[in-house]
């Protein structure tokens, strides 16, 4: 029981981790300053929170 947790959150993490570059790089090409890009690698950290939170708010629960 204790391999298929660890194996869960490795797969959960690598696709957290993919999903946080993909973000990144949209954030980053789209700067067009270098404080847009600190803006934009903040909200690539932060997106999951965001995404369910506005999901959870349309479903109004």
């Amino acid at each position: 029981m204790e391999s298929s947790k660890r194996r869960n959150v490795g797969q959960s993490s690598a696709v957290y981790g993919l999903a946080f570059i993909g973000a990144l790089i949209y954030f980053i090409q789209h700067a067009h300053s270098f404080g847009d890009g600190v803006v934009g690698f903040l909200k690539a950290l932060v997106w999951p929170a965001i995404l369910i939170y506005k999901i959870l708010e349309y479903l109004k629960m």
